[in-house]
Order: C-alpha cells, then structure tokens, then sequence
C-alpha cells in the first residue's frame, strides 16, 4: 500500500455509485475502493484494505477539507481551501444510466478561488491489486491500458508522464474559474469514449427523477439522502448490495470482518418496507422484483443472499492482503450456508406492503404462498437467525413469521387468509410457551433469557398488538439492557460490558425511535432518531455500527438497512410531530 494515501476513518470516506458499483472517496481526494466491472468482482482499486490502485486528485502543498454531496444525489463534491488561500473543488460521480459492463469515473476539477496546483494519480490494479497497469500507448488525447483482463481508457490527462511505479501521473493547476474533466473507463469492452459533458448532463438529469421529494418526514433532507444511498446500492436487476465494502472491522483484531457486496434477501425486505411507508417508489417495485425471482427459483432452499444478478454468493476466503486497520482481508460470505427462517416472515411483510400499494401482480402472489408454505414446514427447525449466529430456536425468527403471516392473510384472497392466520396463532402460541420470560418480556430463545433489540423490529410489524403486556415489557427491558445514551446495542455478549465486544447497532437505533413511538412517548423516540441519524461523519454516511466511546463508525460502508430504517423513522415520526 502507498504511503501517500493511508486509510482514513471510516466517517470521511464518500460514496459515488451507480448500482452496479461503488467507489469510496477520501478527504485527499483519493478513490480507494471500487470493484469493476460489478460489485462481487475483484477490486481495481483497494488501497482501502491494504491492496494497490488509487486513484487520487490532491492538492499540491497545505489544505484544509470539506466536502458535500450535491442535494438528492451521490455526486460528491471534495473542496480543499490552501494555504495560499485558493479554493478548489473536485466534482466525483460514477454516471447514469449505468452499465454493468463498463465503470467509467466522471472528475472534474474546478477552480474557485486563486491559482490552484495539484497532483493527479492514475494507478489501476485489477485482481486486488496483483495486475499492474500496464500501458500501451495515447492516442488522440486519451490513454490507453491494461490492467489483468481488463481494459481501461484516460481522457482529459494527455500531459500525464509514467512514473517509476508504473503509475499515470500529471500535474494541474488551474486559474479561478478554470475546470478540467477528467474520465476513467474500465471494462472488458470499452465502446465509444464517454463524452463528459453529455454523461454529466445525462447523470444530473438520472438523480433529479430518482430521489422522492419526502416532505412530509422529520428530515426531509437526511431522508433523501438516505433514498439515494440506496439507489446508489441496487442493480437494475433490483438487487440491493448490503453495503459497497469488504473486510471493514467491526471491532479492532476481533476477527469481525465480512464481505457485504450481496444482496441479502432480509435486508431487501427491509428497504422496501421501509420506503413503502412513504409509497410506491421505484425501489419498493426494485426489492419486490428482486425477492420474488429469487423466491420462485429456489423456494424452500432460498439462500439469505445473492449476487445482484442472482448468482450464488461464494463462500468465505481470503485475498492475501493487510486488511483495514484492525481487521482481516476477507471475500465471499458464509450466509449461504444458513437458514434463516425470519426472511420468510420479511417477505410476506414486503409482498403484503405491495399489495396495499397495488403494486403486486400474481407472480408475487405466488411467491406469497410460497413463502407461507416454507413457514409451514421449517419453522419448528433451529436456524441462524437474523444476526446469523449459530442454529438455535430464535424467538425473533418466530415473531417475525407471525407478523408476516398477519400482513399477508389481510390481503390475501380468503382463500388463503385462513391457512394464513391458523399458522400465524400456532407459531405465537408455541413462542408463548417457550420464550416469554417471567418478567414479562420475550427473550431471545427457550435457551437464552436475554432480551434482543431485534424483538422489536416485529413488534413494530404486527406480530401482536402494541398494547400487549409483552410489548412494552421487551422495549422496557431493551431500555434497561441494551441502550446507552440513546445508541443500542443488539445483544449481550456473556461476561463482557456494553461496547467490549461490538458497537452500537444503528439499525437497532432506529428501532428504538420507532418503539418508543408505537409506545406513545414521542420524545423518546425523537431523542432516540436524532442520535442515530446524527451518528455520521461529513458525507452522512451510516456504517452498520457506531463505537460509543470513540465516535467512530465501524463495519462496511455504507450499510443500506440502516439507512433503510432512518428513512422509515423520518416517516413515520411525522405522525407525532404534533405531540
């Protein structure tokens, strides 16, 4: 890994995607992540995680950084303010419509203020950095290369020279007012060359139809930036990846990294429920899409997930790199081979969603009763549950069926509302039996009397009433167990505190937001929303944990389902603001 460009915290890290695939950008205006040409295949460029290949537009001398996304999009913009008091800007998308086939990277620098000098670098390794680039020649303004098996092409950087690393390297200095584009391809197949002008006016005019307006949520603006994130992560097949990153630690030297460039079936579910709050939005159409083929293909042997052309997701190994700071370098994913019962039940909560938006045609009814059926053969199975731990009898997978079921059978044909419904009662009952605690709340399984903040996620979905007994009792146990200073934790690891072992789960955040305010205490829930939404670094980004004590994100980057939830809670918060 090149010493110029060290890993940075997590919260200064950008996104740029266009749902086929993603680039991290960092605060010197380096491209540090980006995998090509989709999100399951190799990085070209993985500085990130200890590999080589960056791609850098930096200031030359001293600067300041700050940055923003421009509004209800994933075009980022990296500003540096110098020591010889010029402004400069880097302007940074991946273009839509997108490609599956060809990544190609729009930059375009732009002088604010003064005279501004900067040093631009070109290094692109395929392979996770094993393939140098090799290049072949510049012609007609643009460079020519190879990297591994693919090819790549450089416009707007005709003066750049070789250097001893094998790199492209140029240096730029632009005069106040004065803009430079610059272009990056990669594929297997180049085509034409991308004209920048025409790719940056046809990408403004992409985000401007694709965001919703959300006025009528608490945080209109984080709203939407959450809807773009998620955009941002799905395919055109409606694939959604988890997040746009492998091997980010969890926690430091705990062995807690993970490769999350899949679409999880669960975390679809929850995106599209969470976006049908609001209403039938493309993405809701997108995760329905997703989930039914996958469903219909596989039935009961569903894998919880898949690469966003539904391809089998391969097993864990590692790619002989540092990793993250913290961390370890690993790729593909054991999910598959779980079961995980709840997805079942996220399905039915996802379909029925649809249907009351009238967007569930009759192969999404069968994909319904097949689901049901799967209910109905595996839900007395031990299983990996939703935090994909060992098989157990997990109370919340059990929850979770019966809230789906309940959904499904109030918009189902009556033919099938009562098969619904009966199965519905016999998976509560035996859950009653075997997973209330005395104190009253459900705890996590027969075997485990600690209560989950995952519980609540199907008390929110209707597996029983709000004001059921056992209701408020799981939220006042979650409060006592599992919350501290507003951020939440999933679980209790045994013989350690709060934090020692992982973060705090911003899923599990907004969860609580959500409780509290099923709950009636509307204050709760808002304290609880704004401190998880605040959880962000400058981009507002959301990781899948939060570190307490340090104020640092942790884990993959961006993670869609806790976005999915904060766009969920800015929704349906708007119904107490006048509490």
């Amino acid at each position: 890994m090149s010493a110029e460009f060290p890993p940075e915290a997590l919260r200064n890290y950008a996104l740029i995607a266009d749902g086929e695939r993603g680039a991290l950008c960092g605060p010197n205006g380096d491209l540090v992540w980006l995998c090509a040409p989709r999100w399951h295949d190799d990085a070209v460029l993985s500085t990130l995680i200890g590999g080589r290949g960056v791609y850098a537009v930096t200031p030359s001398g001293r600067y300041v950084w700050g940055g923003h996304y421009e509004q209800n999009t994933l075009i980022w913009r990296n500003r540096w303010v110098t020591d010889t008091d010029a402004v400069v800007e880097c302007r940074d998308a991946l273009p839509l419509p997108a490609s599956p086939d060809r990544v190609t990277v729009l930059r375009r620098i732009e002088a604010r203020q003064g005279r501004a000098p900067l040093r631009v670098v070109l290094d692109v390794r395929a392979g996770f950095g094993q393939h140098p680039m090799c290049v072949l020649r510049r012609a007609d303004g643009a460079w020519l290369a190879t990297s591994g098996d693919l090819w790549l092409r450089w416009t707007g950087a005709a003066d750049a020279v070789v250097d001893d690393e094998g790199r492209l390297v140029t240096d730029v200095e632009l005069a106040a007012g004065d803009a430079r584009d610059l272009v990056l391809e990669i594929g297997n197949d180049l085509g034409d060359p991308v004209d920048a002008e025409a790719a940056w006016s046809a990408t403004e005019r992409e985000w401007r139809a694709a965001v919703p307006l959300f006025d009528g949520c608490v945080a209109p603006r984080d709203t939407r930036h959450a809807y773009a994130v998620m955009r941002g992560l799905t395919s055109a097949t409606g694939g959604m990846v988890a997040a746009a990153t492998m091997s980010l630690p969890e926690r430091a030297e705990a062995g807690a990294s993970y490769d999350y460039r899949y679409a999880w079936i669960r975390d679809q579910c929850l995106a599209g429920l969470a976006i049908s709050a609001d209403g039938p939005h493309p993405l809701l159409n997108d995760a329905v899409s997703f989930v039914t083929a996958r469903l219909r293909e596989h039935g009961p042997d569903l894998k919880p997930a898949y690469l966003v052309d539904g391809g089998a997701v391969a097993d864990e190994q590692p790619v002989d790199l540092p990793g993250y700071p913290g961390g370890r370098d690993v790729r593909g994913n054991a999910v598959s081979r779980q079961f995980q019962l709840d997805t079942m039940g996220e399905i039915l909560l996802l379909l029925a969603a649809a249907a009351r938006h009238d967007v569930l045609d009759s192969d999404g009814w069968s994909a319904a009763r097949l689901a049901a059926d799967v209910i109905e053969k595996r839900w007395t199975e031990p299983e990996a549950g939703i935090w994909e731990l060992d098989d157990a009898w997990w109370t919340h997978s059990r929850l979770a069926c019966v809230a789906g079921l309940r959904a499904a059978a109030d918009i189902a044909p009556r033919s099938d509302v009562g098969r619904m419904s009966a199965l519905a009662d016999t998976l509560l009952a035996e859950a009653s039996r075997r997973c209330v605690h005395p104190d009253g709340y459900w705890q996590r399984s027969p075997d485990d009397a600690q209560v989950d903040a995952a519980l609540l996620l199907p008390l929110l979905r209707g597996a029983l009433p709000p004001d059921d007994p056992r209701t408020a009792a799981t939220l006042d146990a979650v409060r006592r167990d599992l919350v501290d200073d507003g951020y939440v934790y999933r679980y209790r690891h045994a013989g350690h505190e709060l934090g020692e072992r992982e973060g705090a789960f911003l899923l599990c955040g907004f969860l609580l937001a959500l409780s509290e305010a099923q709950q009636g205490n509307p204050v709760a829930a808002f304290r609880a929303f704004e401190r998880n939404r605040a959880a962000t670094g400058p981009p507002a980004l959301l990781a899948e944990e939060f570190d307490v004590e340090q104020r640092q994100l942790r884990g993959n980057l961006p993670q869609a389902f806790v976005h999915a939830l904060l766009l969920e809670a800015s929704v349906r918060l708007a119904e107490h603001t006048d509490r």
